[in-house]
């Protein structure tokens, strides 16, 4: 998940909002096509009671996991937010080109649509890979804080799964220890394969590829939400 600064010192993101130059192609799909398709933070599922499903996929990065999900099942609207326009523009691609009409976007800080999220009107939310932030003094940028965890709790429908995946194992730790300490959420492997598996239908990430070729191992979790 890439991540920008924003004038919120609470929401407060970091890293870059923009990397290479966006082709011509990305350039006129931010300007014309990101708008028809973008959320308003104010009123995230406003125009989406016709899908079966409304999930949310939060720092998608390249997209290929939410352009994925979104050909898999159609019948289910997924919003990505994303900062980083790079990813934000992919997405865009990847829908234009697979005319896809299931995915609404968010090109910002999630944090700024969340409360404006009706309570358990969620059926699921993605958190893949965000930035580990490694550094002791950097640990307090991770998104993963015990205030973010309470509310995903609050906006997923009772029985919904928070999927998230990491291969920092100090996040992962990090993670762990919060949703266990906010007592909400279920979580019960049946053995260590459970969380050194890919979910079913994994389309494989950027992401993932890096971490392997790198020599980390990616560990996927499934919380549910009691």
């Amino acid at each position: 998940m890439s991540t920008h600064n924003t004038s919120t010192p609470a929401n407060r993101l970091y890293g870059r909002a923009k990397g290479k130059p966006l082709s011509a192609y990305q350039a006129g799909l931010i300007e014309t096509f990101l708008p028809k398709i973008a959320i308003d933070p104010e009123a995230p599922l406003q125009g989406l009671d016709g899908f079966a499903a409304r999930w949310l996929e939060i720092g998608f990065g390249g997209a290929e996991h939410l352009l994925h999900r979104a050909r898999e099942t159609p019948e289910r609207v997924i919003i990505g937010a994303e900062p980083f326009l790079n990813g934000v523009a992919k997405c865009c691609a990847g829908m234009d080109r697979g005319k896809l009409e299931n995915i609404r976007l968010h090109h910002g800080d999630v944090r700024d649509v969340l409360p404006n999220l009706a309570d358990e009107s969620l059926d699921g939310i993605y958190i893949l890979f965000p930035d580990p932030w490694p550094k002791s003094r950097h640990n307090k940028r991770r998104i993963l804080s015990s205030d973010f965890i309470a509310e995903l709790h609050r906006i997923l429908k009772p029985g919904a799964p928070l999927y998230f995946a990491s291969d920092i194992i100090d996040y992962v730790d990090w993670t762990l220890t919060r949703i266990d300490a906010h007592g909400g959420f279920g979580f019960a492997p049946k053995n260590k394969a459970d969380f050194l598996s890919p979910y079913e239908g994994w389309p494989g990430t950027r992401y993932q590829k890096k971490a392997i070729r790198e020599g980390r191992v990616p560990h996927y979790f499934i919380f549910t939400r009691q």
